[in-house]
């Protein structure tokens, strides 16, 4: 095994977490101008998932950085002006378009898959590509239906050729429809500067550790790893030729890599009280968070109802660079329900009140209704604030 480079820097903890927010758009004045399509191109990835509560989680995301933008305005941005496309990366993500190339590696690794959880039925994959040439763009059930049955998991022969053409990258997912995949042929919807497999794999890898750093501001091995979904090993082949440069950072028991840019001037500025997603870039890696926040988080949407700590979808509390609580929202008509308040002590009142209270005018609710605050005697202080 060779020896790291010896690091250049060391960061404080407190040096490495400002950098952290900074890189994921919380420092600083937001670029307001750039919008929704600026935070996307920010991040590298918006993560999609199918729960919503107060809103979808790829709503939510530039909510946190912008502040109420219009629901209508968030779809608008991502799949407008072939702007956008999914495709599979830290999870099933939006990408800004430009990365079309660096996903190369995946399309090719995709391809030469021998097992698939779904037997694709003979003729479907043509039938599916012909159709989408002549009628699309369209959606599974457009396409003849997605399932075969009312099982999640028994798809029809023309959603697994769909599919399988979407990892294969003859097909893109231009925008999702009441949360239905919309199917258009690469060849339309991708720019032709772009619609190419021309990056070998490793030259594919380098380039999104390289975003992932950048996203990131400061991580380890498995934080920068993980932002993409690469492994470990492809990280360390490319790591020396990424730009990004070895650090130390307080406290961290594991080797750091940082953005260069990140390093050459301190973060400065304040950043809004907010709600966050589970599913956001800044926390969506648990060891990471913790270790920068000191900030124990699960998402306990599937575990079951009576082993939860902090609810179905506790959605962190960021609020002057700590993140100082948690909020496991609903909806009753037009009231907000906290359903469960776990607060991380009294000065943290305030910022959980101000954040439910701006969430509630941004989803169109009229009223915040507590349920259960964890610390009984924060309670009512948490109603006064409320008021």
């Amino acid at each position: 095994m060779t020896s790291l480079p010896r690091p250049i820097t060391e960061l404080t903890a407190d040096e490495a977490r400002r950098i952290a927010l900074r890189a994921q758009g919380f420092l600083g004045a937001p670029d307001r101008r750039s919008g929704v399509r600026g935070v996307l191109r920010h991040l590298g990835a918006v993560q999609l998932d199918t729960i919503s509560v107060l809103a979808r989680s790829h709503e939510l995301i530039p909510y946190a950085r912008l502040g109420p933008v219009g629901r209508t305005t968030v779809d608008r941005a991502y799949w407008t002006d072939t702007h956008a496309f999914e495709y599979w990366s830290h999870a099933a993500c939006i990408l800004p378009i430009e990365e079309w190339p660096h996903f190369a590696f995946r399309r090719r690794a995709y391809r030469a898959r021998p097992h698939w959880n779904h037997q694709l039925p003979d003729g479907a994959y043509d039938r599916v590509v012909k159709q989408l040439r002549t009628e699309g763009p369209l959606t599974a059930t457009e396409l003849g239906g997605a399932k075969r049955t009312s099982e999640w998991w028994d798809w029809s022969g023309e959603k697994v050729a769909v599919e399988r053409a979407l990892m294969y990258g003859e097909v893109v997912c231009v925008e999702r429809r009441g949360w239905k995949r919309v199917y258009d042929l690469a060849e339309r919807a991708i720019p032709a500067d772009l619609l190419h497999d021309d990056l070998d794999d490793t030259e594919c890898v380098r380039r999104l550790v390289r975003l992932a750093g950048e996203a990131l501001g400061v991580g380890t091995r498995a934080d920068i790893a993980d932002y993409h979904r690469l492994r470990g090993e492809q990280f360390d082949a490319v790591v020396a030729d990424s730009g990004l440069v070895p650090v130390t950072v307080e406290g961290w028991a594991k080797p750091a890599w940082a953005d260069p840019a990140a390093l050459a001037a301190p973060p400065r500025g304040r950043h809004r009280t907010t709600l966050l997603s589970p599913f956001d870039s800044l926390i969506w890696e648990r060891a990471r968070t913790e270790r920068i926040f000191g900030f124990t988080h699960r998402l306990e949407a599937y575990v079951p109802k009576q082993k939860r700590v902090h609810g179905y979808f506790a959605m962190p509390v960021l609020s002057g660079g700590r993140l100082v609580g948690r909020v496991d929202p609903a909806r009753d008509g037009r009231t907000l329900v906290a359903k469960q308040v776990t607060l991380d002590g009294p000065k943290a009142v305030p910022a959980v009140a101000q954040a439910l209270l701006e969430a509630a005018t941004w989803v169109d609710c009229t009223d915040v209704r507590v349920e259960r605050v964890d610390a009984p005697e924060l309670r009512e202080p948490l109603l006064r604030a409320l008021t």
